[in-house]
């Protein structure tokens, strides 16, 4: 029987950046989570030769002498820099992804922050010897309406409960990636991500829902309408359930007022929208 080495990459995990930029009395601060990962010509190194291995401690090292020398403005040409850097510079190395978290801070002041609850930005960069591909993102975006929402006409069988409604609260926390189509040298990574998310927003608000697959399909629907940069949008979706409390047993009504939020189980809903044209990039995710 042959046993041989499959699949393989290593990488420095989450490195923590903080770059700040001293123009003047105003500074500005970018704070981010790097993830490094390369595969390539490595199987010697699973059998005790390093010498085509970079080690992950230069990979983090590299990630802040990077931040000095170039600065940190958007998440995706950050990334393209560093994989782009490790491809070129590695014989062994033939593909490098590094995955990014902004983590977003709200200005106070001209050198004064406060923690931003919002969502954060996510861009996933993968750069070989012939292409690049950039993915970018956002999670932890809570949305929800209280009414404009119904459930029913469903499949129904022995082991179903859940109450048929026409109106019902509906929250999730979004979580979405888009592809590029293309890169080329000077894309608006920034207004892109805005625009998406303000699209995605402004679908959820809009829909009046029948499911939230139905509105997953709305909001990815949207953002390829408004930013023709996108290839496709993958979004994921958790049902954060509102229930109705009985308030019976006190002599009370409860006219869609009073619910119990819960955190699990939840429903788990994912989807990709993708423009019919779109070409296929597997090696992008």
């Amino acid at each position: 029987m042959a046993i041989t080495l499959g699949d393989n990459r290593y990488g420095k995990a989450e490195v923590r950046l903080v770059r700040v930029v001293r123009d003047g009395p105003r500074h500005d601060l970018r704070d981010l989570t790097v993830s490094v990962a390369l595969a390539g010509d490595l199987a010697p190194a699973h059998s005790g030769d390093n010498s085509g291995v970079l080690p992950t401690d230069t990979q983090k090292n590299t990630v802040y002498a990077f931040a000095k020398r170039y600065g940190v403005d958007e998440p995706e040409a950050f990334g393209l820099l560093l994989a782009r850097h490790f491809v070129d510079t590695q014989p062994a190395i033939h593909w490098a992804r590094v995955d990014l978290v902004e983590h977003p801070w709200s200005r106070l002041g001209p050198h004064s922050f406060s923690h931003d609850g919002g969502p954060t930005r996510h861009a996933s960069v993968t750069v070989t010897a012939d292409a690049s591909h950039v993915v970018s993102g956002l999670a932890g975006l809570v949305v929800a309406n209280t009414t404009d929402s119904e459930f029913h006409g469903y499949v129904r069988d022995g082991y179903t409960t859940l109450p048929e409604t026409t109106d019902r609260i509906l929250a999730t926390e979004v979580a979405a990636r888009w592809r590029w189509s293309a890169i080329g040298d000077g894309p608006s990574w920034g207004s892109s991500f805005q625009g998406v998310r303000d699209a995605l927003v402004a679908a959820f608000v809009d829909t009046y829902s029948y499911s939230l697959q139905q509105t997953l399909y709305a909001m990815g629907s949207r953002a390829l309408e408004q930013q023709k940069e996108l290839a496709e949008i993958r979004l994921t979706l958790p049902n954060k359930h509102h229930f109705l409390v009985d308030l019976a047993p006190f002599g009370l009504g409860n006219d869609n007022e009073v619910y119990v939020a819960t955190d699990r189980p939840y429903g788990l809903i994912e989807g990709t929208v993708l423009r019919d044209d779109a070409p296929p990039a597997p090696e992008a995710w």
